[in-house]
């Protein structure tokens, strides 16, 4: 543990109650200590955070939250940005995007946008007030418990810092192109993307589980001092959604705090995530041979490949935001693809070598595959404002459509894929079979 607060502070009532917790990275049960805010409890095996105690969890996330949904109504509803040439106007809001690439024919394309920069902040932000706001009344409602589930699922795929990114990439290579104005939408996008991260930071996910505990939510009674005497191989399972550590029960098969579908580990995590790595591996020849934008200049113009437009970046003198943009449309994508092929063939080889540093490598793996997004979000911005008829414009290619299914491809077979598998093929959890 680390971080220890004032004895002051640890009589508060934010120090939270000891319980035996299987850690989601190796398997390894172990008995969490209260912690007292600022505190936090490590794997005593591989080290990953297991808990994390913040003060008044659920009050600063409330009023955070709630400052995010007014920043995101703002965003929605204002300009994004204003770009003119030859006395031609062009506007772009958040719906722009999307709809651009609609009218080229891109639905799959336009659908991915709209939900990773509009439906899913905007669902996930609802639902967090939601919960926090209805174990603030008298008599919480017991779905909420079900509302807070389809959050977690959500987390991944509310992109507001990487579109943010993308639309700075669109700015260097609109600035020499035409006039820009940036609108209100844009300054409400930043404030909401540093609240957001600010809502997560003093959020304590255990924190709102236990609350609703408290409150009575959870239909059944959960017996802690007989969880916390659980031997391993006893048959416990660790609830992927809540953590709850959960004793088998012939009649129920779901957890009895958040009603998920409880398993000792992801069921087919290694045959699911092999099915769609090879095809994101498949997928990502089209994406880099394919041009993924087309600029068009009085009736004439080339396409651009991503490898493209690294390079117009470097031409343009732009070395760092070209290195962003290789980093993340080519390098990580190609990381991804090797490092989980090593987790997957290391798992069925039941390599027991370096089992921490391939942990690590499946955090580092599941954390960036999001920011390969920055070059579609780019695309949807360049596609939404350079629409100028014969003088200028900007179509979107197909390959845009095999890139963007590469990422979302990838993301699933890390989120689908199950680090504890290493650890059981490695002989380290002797209770659970080898994958």
């Amino acid at each position: 543990m680390a971080g220890a607060p004032p004895a002051s502070v640890a009589t508060t009532r934010w120090v939270t109650p000891a319980r035996l917790r299987e850690c989601a990275t190796c398997g390894q049960f172990q008995v969490i200590p209260a912690l007292a805010p600022g505190q936090r409890a490590n794997c005593l095996r591989c080290e990953a955070v297991l808990r994390r105690c913040m003060t008044d969890p659920l009050g600063r996330a409330l009023a955070l939250n709630l400052a995010a949904l007014s920043l995101l109504g703002l965003a929605l509803l204002m300009t994004l940005m204003t770009v003119s040439t030859a006395g031609m106007v062009r506007t772009a809001n958040l719906f722009s995007g999307p709809e651009g690439m609609g009218r080229s024919g891109l639905w799959p394309l336009s659908a991915m946008v709209l939900f990773t920069t509009v439906l899913a902040p905007t669902a996930k932000l609802l639902a967090m007030t939601y919960v926090l706001a209805g174990l603030r009344l008298a008599r919480p409602p017991r779905h909420i418990r079900r509302v807070y589930a389809l959050v977690e699922k959500l987390r991944p795929w509310s992109m507001i810092e990487v579109f943010l990114l993308g639309v700075a990439v669109a700015y260097t290579k609109l600035i020499d192109l035409v006039h820009i104005d940036l609108g209100v939408a844009l300054y409400a996008l930043f404030l909401l993307m540093l609240t957001m991260i600010a809502a997560e930071a003093v959020l304590d996910r255990q924190a709102v589980w236990e609350e609703m505990e408290r409150r009575g939510i959870p239909r059944f009674d959960i017996d802690h001092a007989a969880i916390a005497a659980t031997r391993p191989g006893a048959g416990a399972v660790g609830c992927e959604t809540c953590g709850l550590v959960c004793l088998p029960d012939p009649d129920h098969h779901d957890c009895p705090r958040c009603g998920s579908a409880l398993h000792a580990r992801k069921p087919n995590a290694v045959a699911r995530a092999w099915a769609l790595l090879i095809a994101a591996a498949i997928l990502y020849i089209p994406a880099n041979y394919f041009p993924v934008l087309q600029f068009v200049q009085f009736g004439s113009g080339a396409p651009s490949t991503i490898l493209g437009g690294v390079v117009e970046l470097i031409d343009s003198g732009l070395y760092p935001l070209a290195g962003l943009v290789f980093f993340a449309s080519v390098a990580v994508p190609m990381l991804k693809l090797i490092g989980m092929t090593v987790l997957l063939v290391s798992t069925q080889r039941g390599w027991t070598a370096r089992l921490r540093d391939r942990s690590r490598l499946y955090f580092i793996v599941n954390a960036i595959g999001r920011w390969s997004m920055i070059d579609i979000f780019m695309e949807t911005i360049l596609v939404a404002l350079v629409q100028f008829g014969a003088v200028v414009r900007i179509e979107p290619g197909v390959g845009a459509i095999a890139f963007c299914a590469v990422v979302v491809l990838t993301m699933l077979a890390a989120e689908g894929f199950d680090p504890r598998l290493m650890w059981d093929a490695a002989g380290r959890n002797p209770e659970r079979r080898a994958a």
